[in-house]
């Protein structure tokens, strides 16, 4: 009987020391995939504004005391790079945030990942891609939430509304971040106001909602006040103009 008591206690103490899968152990509050417009129309300095602005979103204090202050108080974060329906490239795959020095590393894997860029804007290829990004998510999720930026409307692939109407049927909510820069799109204007476009064609499910960005340069701001949206699950207006 003893020495099965051991034996017991030993396979315990082993178990405590293999290493965390990530699976139900580990809930976090909403799975968040940040889908990234790099099409043509996104120059060097507008890329790099884009990266930094999530860089400096996910590390600002306000951030990750939103993330904090949520019920399991973490979240998990995969970033996604997308252009045309034939290019789409998970850039860093699903972490878990839960600590300021846990969005610090994050932000700078994201510094030092390569960059490509491909012509080209596929929204829908962006959603169908990140549905399956959420599909392989390691973490157990409250919520699931696709997070679209990009400064053009859908110009390759199927129909976004197709993409957005599938996510939403899985019970994913789809929000956007449209960059009202007044560059047209491969020398055409486009066919509306994009923030208008993002509103009847990206976005959707519970509690969908876009946060516009003027320019580029704006683009910073615009994230963190979406992050913090997106992690406390707030209600409120379609469009946030704060």
């Amino acid at each position: 009987m003893r020495r099965r008591t051991l034996i017991a206690a030993a396979g315990a103490a082993a178990l405590a020391q293999q290493p965390r899968t990530g699976r139900a152990e580990e809930p976090v509050d909403v799975a968040l995939v940040l889908a990234v417009d790099v099409s043509r129309s996104v120059d060097e300095d507008e890329a790099r504004l884009q990266r930094e602005g999530y860089r400096a979103a996910i590390t600002d204090p306000r951030v990750v005391e939103a993330i904090r202050g949520g019920m399991l108080g973490a979240i998990a974060v995969s970033y996604v790079e997308w252009a045309g329906i034939e290019f789409q490239r998970l850039v860093i795959p699903w972490k878990r945030i839960g600590s300021q020095m846990d969005a610090d590393v994050w932000a700078t894997a994201l510094a030092e990942a390569p960059r490509s860029s491909l012509s080209w804007t596929s929204v829908s290829g962006a959603i169908d891609f990140s549905r399956g990004v959420l599909a392989d998510c390691p973490f157990e999720a409250t919520r699931k939430v696709i997070d679209v930026s990009g400064d053009g409307v859908n110009n390759s692939g199927p129909p976004a509304e197709q993409a957005r109407d599938r996510a939403v049927a899985e019970g994913i909510t789809i929000n956007g971040l449209p960059i009202l820069n007044d560059r047209p799109t491969f020398g055409r204007p486009p066919p509306m106001p994009l923030d208008q476009y993002y509103r009847q064609s990206v976005i959707g499910g519970q509690g969908a909602f876009l946060v516009p960005a003027e320019d580029f340069e704006a683009f910073g701001n615009a994230v963190r006040r979406k992050l913090i949206r997106e992690i406390a699950g707030f209600g409120g207006p379609v469009v946030d103009r704060a």
